[in-house]
């Protein structure tokens, strides 16, 4: 009864914390979308290559860098979140990407930018990534899925707002006030976001039969630790495919409507906003589904859904253009899925008090993933001459993750 008492009792932004915490969601949108401009850096290298006098090669460097630093400071920032806290560890993330993006601004040449904004920059985007996942995820353990879907929207969804804004900031004001303006706008919004990021006490949890009935089911209290568990080892390597084909499509989505569907570079590039939206809408729908299906047939789902998109794009031929964004629609599609996937599978195999632990290891398969995405399709290119040849591993790709999912992706017990 005292516990039932507290619960009534704690409150959220004034409601009652089972109404308040929908606000938490919002909120991490929010922040999310500030640390996904990272992906709108396509925007900033043209003017940033007549600035610094540099060539398309060098731009790409302190996007390449920031994204190896992202994926590799969000998982240790997992082992010292119980320890810190939420809010300070938004708040610290928050300031060092705002930073980045203001030492940015005065760059004088490549390498500094690569530091500013590869390094300290990306370093604050893996800093601050994880922190309203887990907030979500602590305050909807009876609809985590669902609601670390809708979180991460934010992170997938930010280049169709953030970089047609930062295009206008440039037009208006050039590329250094464009950084500096961002660096303290970034600042300030996910430093006033992190106050009210704070996860419920150890206690809580949300009233109703529904949940009491999910805690029964759901949620046995007997599970191994993540590391001595072979479910551990199946998300990896369906996490690092999924990360590794969507990663790759993404970065040559373009290249491939030039040459192999022979669009008009700016129609290529236009079409990249509705893969964008593909990417952002998916989180939500399959953290749903994970929430309602076993993981291994909701990833077993995203790699038939690869295996479509490859088979349409190895018969793909110069016009074909429905093909081609049915194609990569799939592409961006599944690798939003598996962003969603990835967490609430975290959540749901493993003990959920150690989700911020455990997600980070996890996590680290995005970053092999993201690596060998980025150089595999265009090696393949160099070798071939095509891109054509890039859509055999990925279908061979799925049909490994089918196999792995299938057979490894199930809660253990001891």
């Amino acid at each position: 009864m005292k516990l039932e008492s507290q619960n009534q009792d704690l409150t959220l932004f004034g409601l009652p914390a089972e109404q308040g915490r929908w606000l938490l969601i919002p909120l991490g949108m929010l922040v999310l979308l500030c640390l996904g401009t990272v992906y709108s850096w396509s925007i900033f290298r043209k003017p940033l290559e007549a600035l610094l006098n540099i060539g398309a090669t060098e731009s790409l460097l302190p996007y390449t860098v920031a994204l190896v630093f992202y994926a590799t400071l969000m998982p240790i920032t997992g082992f010292y979140v119980d320890r810190i806290g939420t809010q300070k560890i938004a708040a610290f993330g928050g300031l060092i990407v705002g930073v980045g993006y203001i030492l940015s601004s005065f760059a004088s040449n490549i390498s500094m930018l690569t530091l500013t904004y590869g390094a300290i920059a990306g370093t604050g985007v893996g800093i601050t990534y994880g922190i309203p996942m887990v907030v979500s995820a602590r305050w909807f353990p009876d609809r985590k899925g669902l609601a670390v879907g809708l979180t991460i929207i934010g992170f997938g969804l930010s280049p169709l707002v953030t970089a047609p804004l930062a295009k206008g900031l440039i037009d208006a004001f050039g590329i250094r006030q464009t950084l500096l303006i961002l660096g303290i706008v970034f600042t300030i919004a996910i430093s006033l976001i992190s106050l009210t990021l704070k996860v419920p006490p150890p206690e809580w949890k949300p009233q109703g039969k529904n949940f009491a009935k999910i805690t029964q089911i759901s949620i046995p209290s007997n599970r191994p630790n993540m590391l001595q568990t072979r479910s551990f080892y199946g998300l990896w390597i369906c996490y690092m495919i999924g990360a590794l084909v969507g990663l790759s499509a993404i970065g040559i989505s373009s290249p491939v409507a030039q040459e192999i569907i022979q669009l008009d570079p700016i129609v290529a590039a236009s079409t990249v906003s509705l893969f964008a939206l593909f990417n952002g809408l998916s989180r939500p729908l399959f953290g749903w589904l994970t929430d309602r299906f076993p993981a291994k047939y909701v990833a077993t789902g995203t790699y038939v859904l690869i295996i479509i998109a490859s088979i349409l794009m190895l018969n793909a031929s110069s016009g074909e253009v429905a093909t081609y964004i049915i194609a990569f629609c799939l592409f961006w599609f599944c690798l939003g899925g598996w962003l969603a996937i990835a967490p609430t599978a975290t959540l749901n195999l493993f003990k959920p008090e150690n989700y911020a632990k455990n997600y980070g290891i996890v996590f680290t398969a995005y970053g092999v993933g993201a690596l060998l995405g980025t150089l595999v399709a265009g090696r393949i290119r160099d070798l071939f001459g095509t891109y054509t040849y890039a859509f055999y591993p990925t279908a061979f790709l799925a049909v490994i993750g089918i196999i792995v999912a299938m057979t490894t992706l199930k809660r253990e017990h001891i």
